[in-house]
């Protein structure tokens, strides 16, 4: 191999592996910022955050990075579909594929209890909280 082919590898090869490796963990995670303090004590405001986009069932108690009215939003299951939910005095159900979520910092998150659909869809979650 002449010397400019050899000079091409050396520069190609680790470009390459970092390509492949940026692709894949833009494909595995999710890096989030955490503007505000509705989820303190467990995330502090101004804090960073790691999702997995790969996750199987979600349970209550597991904290998820979704959409909401056009916002990347991260709070807490509270409830799953099929279990009862109070609602603004009303006595709702989380409908399939649906979840109730909570901020662990009550007196400063907006989450669904504020909401008109107070549920998050399964569709609209993208992360499933992995770090911290």
């Amino acid at each position: 191999m002449n010397i400019r082919k050899k000079n091409i590898w050396i520069w190609l090869i680790p470009f390459l592996i970092m390509a492949i490796t940026l692709i894949l963990f833009k494909a595995v995670f999710l890096l989030g910022y955490v503007p505000t303090e509705s989820m303190e004590p467990t995330l502090k405001k101004d804090s960073y955050i790691v999702g997995t986009r790969i996750f199987s069932k979600l349970e209550i108690g597991d904290i998820i990075i979704f959409h909401h009215d056009g916002k990347l939003l991260v709070k807490r299951i509270a409830a799953a579909e099929g279990e009862p939910v109070e609602h603004n005095g009303a006595s709702l159900t989380v409908p399939e594929g649906c979840y109730y979520v909570l901020g662990d910092n009550a007196e400063h998150s907006l989450d669904s209890r504020y909401w008109e659909d107070p549920f998050v869809k399964q569709e609209d979650i993208v992360a499933r909280l992995i770090w911290p």
